[in-house]
């Protein structure tokens, strides 16, 4: 790739060029695409019709529950097909935008191919690595009753952890393949409206989310139906449904492998590049950013895919992935304690709503239309009141189907009012949603007071706008913690009094009831990642717009929707570690139930009071400062690189600035890419390796200390405080990031002496301190929260 990069064919720099030509000769077309294109269109019909036989097949002798999510998700495949077709009918513009465009798109594809190249090199190491473990562990009465043994689990888990690490990489592929190109339309279409700008670029980030999130139903419902079958499950002798969701733990933790791996790179990358740009060419250069002569600023725009569409994308993948199975885990557990006589309502209850997601976030997808209107800037509606209109759409919708999918599956005589309850759950989840959104943009917009006191800050130097912005973020942490705190209470309580009970009496529903409220704030995940989509795309759009210079007047309409894509970004991000948070604390139960069926006795409380259980506590928070710490400090050392490789290019070639000399923008393209590999392999293995070998070690020590569940219950600590800690960390770094990013975007707008003044180059500052915060450290964190848990699932046999 760096060949590609380094060797590419730039063209003579002309005085205020116009033209950008592509870094390679021709687009990257993947391997398996490349084989499609090739077969006749009647037998690729065939082969489709085929295959929908088979899935709908494998659906109808499970459960009619499957056959109606697999209906949902092909329809929604077709409608991001639509989407997909609508976009790319847009023009691309003039030739200098269609020639930047490419060159953006040849550098995110490039680096794609070689990232996810090496992730799944380390996939399937990992893969021998779980298969080798699962060989020599333990195995549940469960299993051994229905035939199940040691070498059957390993290939299954080893089947679906590649299954989910594949489906989590096609995820992220799919979030950059559109950035790439919905970039330049929406560049296009500022020129004639904002309105237009913004519902190209809100159908584009539309197309992705209902991809990545129909994918993931789809790849646990195939998963799902595929091991009930074959295993045939509920038969005589056979293994139980309520004990079948266990089996499909390892789909999750690829989701999650995949995900950590895409955030760490792509986040390394684009901040490298980002703080590169920005410190040299805005501070020392005083050139705008995205300006032509900043040698850094393809490297930037390129980070935009590859850390904020691709990764994210994955991210969502892994985080609804997680939240299904340890959805499906608590329901089979609790239907299988009370004795219900049907359980495959509250087993694949979760894949239900989340086709529901599919539908209503369509719905407020298009709800988002073009109206005539002129492009000046003044005359055009907030973009963000018009994405907020299509979230209410959204968020209304999902209220009414959660309460029918509620009625319709988790109806049961034992307790005929359990479904009511279960659907305050529900909504208990859908306004903790709304609320974390509401949060992240009251703090990171800059219509409101806390942005705006941090920009003023600026107006006193570096130092103050680093204070105020750390204070920012550390405050930023209470509001949110207050309403999870008050929504995992709430739902825990009403699950409770559903009058759901155990053969002696107990209440059983109270971690089913988290588990439906952490379904509600997913409910309309499809929307909040259409919503983050849209960020690095009209930052692209900005990109293309001041690097082919056009009208001040196009800059103006895609500043505003650069401005509101970075609070969307900010906001989808609190969404996300509030979801993080609540699916942690389902896969931590499962974890818990998990334990307790391999160790064949209760395992319900963790004391830590116990002075292991409490180190093991102290190595999960260290394991999150560490962690970040790694993750900004290799952001740090990308970024020096680059500001080393931009200041030689301004010095050895002093015509740039005066437009006689081309910038070697392949140069720092592969900078970033080369460095953001190599860095993330160290937080990645740390996050993998660390559970494990604690789990192990203490597994020894309980041995020889009588304590057999030892390994377990540190484990349990580890993940808890981890937990904590992380959910607090990623919330500071997140908003903090956000913060400054829309501060120095505020001064920007001519506020406080606008570009150029001093108060500008201190918020300047302040943005590439927030950098790493925000689009590295902050993401990976929650998805590192989520990979802990998930792989202590994976992993259980061996603490015990």
């Amino acid at each position: 790739m760096d060949d590609d990069m380094e060797g590419g064919n730039l063209g003579p720099y002309q005085d205020r060029p116009r033209t950008f030509p592509s870094m390679k000769s021709k687009a990257y077309i993947p391997w398996i695409f490349r084989v499609l294109m090739r077969i006749n269109v009647r037998v690729l019909l065939v082969l489709l019709l085929v295959c929908f036989g088979a899935i709908f097949y494998i659906g109808a002798s499970t459960s009619p529950i499957i056959v109606f999510v697999f209906s949902v998700c092909i329809i929604s495949f077709f409608v991001s097909i639509y989407l997909t077709k609508w976009v790319l009918a847009k023009d691309e513009g003039p030739p200098e935008m269609s020639e930047i465009s490419d060159a953006i798109r040849d550098g995110a594809e490039g680096f794609f191919r070689t990232q996810y190249g090496t992730i799944s090199k380390m996939a399937l190491l990992l893969g021998l690595v779980i298969f080798a473990i699962y060989l020599f562990r333990n195995t549940t009465p469960q299993q051994e009753s229905s035939g199940l043994g040691r070498a059957t689990s390993a290939y299954i888990t080893v089947a679906a952890f590649l299954f989910g690490a594949l489906c989590s990489g096609v995820a992220g592929y799919v979030g950059m393949w559109v950035s790439v190109r919905a970039n330049v339309r929406v560049s296009s279409a500022a020129r004639r409206s904002a309105r237009e700008a913004l519902q190209i670029a809100v159908r584009a980030g539309g197309f992705s989310a209902l991809v990545v999130v129909g994918m993931a139903v789809m790849g646990v419902a195939i998963l799902y139906a595929i091991l009930y079958v074959w295993l045939g499950v509920d038969s005589p002798g056979a293994m139980k449904s309520t004990d079948l969701p266990l089996l499909l733990v390892g789909y999750g933790f690829g989701a999650s492998f995949v995900a950590l791996f895409a955030q760490l790179g792509g986040g390394i990358f684009t901040k490298a590049a980002d703080v590169g740009a920005d410190l040299v060419g805005k501070v020392e250069q005083g050139i705008p950013e995205d300006d032509p002569r900043n040698p850094a600023v393809i490297a930037d725009l390129v980070g935009d895919n590859v850390g904020d569409c691709a990764a994210r994308g994955a991210d969502l993948f892994e985080s609804i992935a997680a939240e299904i199975i340890s959805a499906m885990i608590l329901g089979g557990t609790m239907a299988k304690h009370c004795k219900i006589e049907d359980p495959s309502g509250f087993i694949l209850f979760p894949l239900v709503v989340h086709s529901f997601d599919l539908v209503v976030s369509s719905v407020g997808i298009f709800s988002i239309r073009n109206k005539r209107e002129s492009g000046v800037i003044g005359t055009v509606e907030d973009p963000m009141k018009t994405l907020e209109k299509g979230y209410s759409v959204t968020i209304l919708l999902a209220v009414l189907t959660f309460g029918l999918s509620t009625r319709w599956l988790l109806y049961t005589e034992q307790a005929p009012s359990a479904w009511l309850n279960f659907a305050l759950c529900g909504l208990v989840g859908i306004v903790t949603a709304y609320a974390f959104v509401w949060i992240s943009k009251y703090y990171t917009d800059y219509k409101y007071e806390p942005v705006r006191t941090l920009a003023l800050a600026s107006s006193t130097g570096h130092g103050t706008n680093i204070i105020a912005g750390i204070s920012l973020g550390l405050e930023s942490t209470a509001l949110p913690v207050l309403v999870i705190s008050l929504a995992i209470v709430s739902a825990f309580w009403l699950g409770r009094t559903s009058g759901l009970t155990d053969e002696a009496g107990n209440p059983t529903g109270g971690l089913f009831g988290t588990a439906v409220a952490t379904m509600g704030m997913l409910s309309t995940a499809a929307y909040v990642l259409t919503m983050d989509m849209f960020g690095p795309i009209a930052d692209n759009a900005g990109g293309i717009v001041e690097m082919s210079q056009q009208p001040e007047s196009v800059r103006e309409i895609t500043d505003v929707l650069d401005a509101v894509g970075n609070t969307t970004k900010a906001t989808t991000k609190g969404f996300a570690i509030g979801s993080a948070a609540l699916a942690s604390f389902l896969l931590f139960s499962a974890y818990m139930d998990e334990v307790a069926a391999f160790a064949q006795e209760p395992f319900k409380q963790v004391d830590i009071a116990i002075p292991e259980v409490f180190v093991g506590g102290l190595l999960g928070s260290m394991l999150i400062f560490l962690f970040s710490a790694w993750a900004c400090s290799a952001v740090g050392r990308t970024a020096q690189e680059v500001v080393n490789e931009v200041r030689r290019q301004f010095i050895e070639r002093p015509g740039i600035m005066d437009y006689k000399e081309k910038p070697d923008y392949g140069r720092c393209v592969s900078i970033v890419a080369s460095a953001s590999l190599r860095e993330m392999i160290k937080p990645g293995a740390l996050a993998i390796i660390s559970p494990t070998v604690v789990g192990f070690l203490f597994r020894i020590l309980g041995y020889y200390t009588g304590h057999p569940l030892l390994g377990a219950k540190v484990v349990a600590s580890m993940l808890m405080f981890a937990t904590v800690s992380g959910i607090l960390m990623a919330l500071f770094l997140n908003t903090a990031g956000g913060a400054w990013d829309n501060a120095k975007k505020y001064i920007e707008t001519g506020a406080l002496g606008g570009k150029g003044s001093d108060t500008h180059k201190a918020a300047v500052t302040g943005d590439t301190v927030g950098d790493p915060f925000k689009d590295t450290a902050g993401p990976s964190l929650h998805v590192l929260i989520k990979m802990l848990a998930t792989i202590t699932l994976v992993m259980a046999p061996i603490f015990l």
